[in-house]
């Protein structure tokens, strides 16, 4: 078995990775829909009705709510089905997983004094903020770019004495190396040069500009495969309170754990057979890992049929460690006898661990009315507002670019949530829609969110079922690379989730 070295190099050397950007701020500022079935058929539209774990986990005073002690447990199916437009070439993917995204348990305690309190609650739930798990296929005809152009962008300013592998070098010795004394940009120069992707200007070593041994006259075949796996999940500690018939209070302790997964390939052919390259294939395996901490406070008032909740969710404060592998293979023209096809495989066996950085998401304000029609159902709305651009990066002056990038293309975004409930007997019919605005300002790098919900849920007394569909749809256009190769991939998500949950009272 080959051994992997692990290379811990600064982040500062990361500028053109797939890691540390406007993309990893959006991806973990971002709030999918999960948690119970019954929140769910609704929209998530349970700001001013607690009496639910995953209304809790929006406004916190939703579990005082609560009649009894309870335990709910939530399993989902979810499926993502993505058209994928690239060059005008159109592929499809559809897959889909099995997940325990909800579980928690809440305990009320009545106060039997004449005393204005009337009761605590003391609430304990694990649920999944987003569930990452998703992959797509870009596949079509590069009429104007390469993967060359990322290796000169890369290697530009690299000077070829550096980058050239020494006799004797493995691939592992030299790449460990780079990473060590040169940075980032220099381990994507010598896999360029090494891969024969990229020429140096001048045969010199001190030659610091470079050109394409691709021929991209006739444009480049790609296919761009992206697998996404893994969670962000949050552990909310929450204490309650009734005051009165018709004031609640709660808090909301947030522990989050993150596990993402992203490996990103690149297989490319040139169209023009002359060409010197002939073939590559560019794959890069990121894994994040790290904690994050936040806290909400909110309260609902209850006026006859009226609700009115309100709440704040803090910044979420991340701490997050970024491990990056990376390993090229090219076919390419023998320089001396141009008939004769060679083959590069460069796989260093080297983990790029990079020093701790942090996240700061930006914090949420929700409003909420719902009206309730005695036994027979109910009609509830929630509206929110987070401000993309108040996210950043850490240590600040190892972002600076990134940070101004937060500011110039990020934006406040709103959430509408609508939700509605009626009962027959023991029987809930339940369904909702909700849209929320793309962070940002552009509105094409992640559209616009529109979703919406159906449900029905079955009360045995002592034990209930709640059953939900949701679905939602959104486009995006993410960029390939961060330079060089910056065309995008234009994709239509389609995110339809089943979840069934079943509640006991203790």
């Amino acid at each position: 078995m080959k051994k992997v070295f692990i290379l811990f190099i600064g982040v500062l050397c990361m500028s053109v990775s797939n890691a540390q950007n406007l993309n990893d701020v959006v991806r973990y500022s971002t709030e999918n829909l999960n948690g119970t079935a019954r929140f769910k058929a609704m929209s998530g539209a349970f700001g001013a009705l607690g009496g639910d774990f995953s209304a809790f986990s929006i406004n916190p005073a939703g579990s005082a709510v609560f009649a009894t002690s309870e335990v709910t447990i939530s399993l989902s199916n979810y499926n993502n089905d993505n058209d994928v437009s690239y060059f005008g070439t159109t592929t499809n993917r559809n897959e889909s997983e099995f997940d325990l995204n909800q579980a928690g348990i809440v305990f009320v305690f009545n106060n039997m004094d004449d005393s204005d309190w009337r009761k605590i609650s003391l609430g304990l739930n694990v649920q999944s903020n987003n569930n990452y798990y998703n992959n797509f296929v870009a596949s079509g005809t590069n009429t104007t770019r390469g993967i060359a152009d990322y290796f000169i962008v890369s290697a530009n300013g690299q000077a070829l004495g550096d980058i050239a592998q020494l006799p004797g070098e493995s691939d592992t010795d030299t790449y460990l190396f780079l990473g060590e004394n040169f940075g980032f940009n220099a381990q994507q120069g010598f896999l360029g040069y090494e891969g024969f992707i990229i020429n140096p200007d001048v045969d010199n070593d001190n030659n610091t500009n470079y050109n394409s041994n691709a021929d991209y006259s006739n444009g480049a075949i790609h296919d761009y495969i992206v697998q996404t796996s893994g969670f962000n999940r949050k552990y909310t500690f929450n204490v309650g309170a009734q005051y009165r018939d018709n004031l609640y209070f709660g808090l909301n302790v947030n522990s989050h754990d993150v596990d993402y997964r992203e490996r990103r390939v690149l297989i490319e052919t040139p169209v023009n057979t002359a060409s010197g390259l002939q073939y590559a294939e560019f794959s890069n395996e990121l894994y994040t890992y790290g904690v994050g901490i936040s806290f909400q406070v909110g309260a609902i008032l209850k006026l006859q049929n009226i609700r009115l909740g309100g709440s704040y969710q803090s910044p979420t404060w991340y701490s997050l460690n970024d491990e990056l592998i990376q390993g090229l293979s090219t076919d390419f023209r023998n320089p001396g006898d141009p008939t004769e096809i060679l083959r590069r495989d460069i796989f260093p066996n080297v983990v790029n661990a990079y020093r701790e950085h942090r996240i700061v998401t930006p914090g949420n304000l929700t409003g909420s009315f719902a009206y309730i029609f005695g036994k027979s159902g109910l009609i509830s709305f929630d509206y929110s507002l987070k401000d993309y651009a108040n996210a950043k990066l850490r240590p600040s002056n190892d972002f600076l670019s990134v940070n101004q990038q937060i500011d110039n293309q990020l934006q406040a975004a709103s959430t509408y949530r609508i939700g509605g409930e009626y009962r027959i007997k023991q029987l809930s019919l339940r369904g909702g829609y909700r849209f929320e605005e793309s962070p940002f300002k552009n509105g094409s790098t992640v559209g616009n969110l529109e979703g919406y919900s159906l449900g029905l849920g079955y009360n045995f007394g002592s034990m209930s079922f709640d059953l939900a569909y949701d679905r939602s749809e959104q486009i995006s256009n993410p960029q390939l690379f961060q330079v060089g190769l910056t065309d995008r991939a234009n994709i239509n998500n389609i995110n339809s989730n089943v979840t069934f949950s079943v509640t006991f009272k203790l």
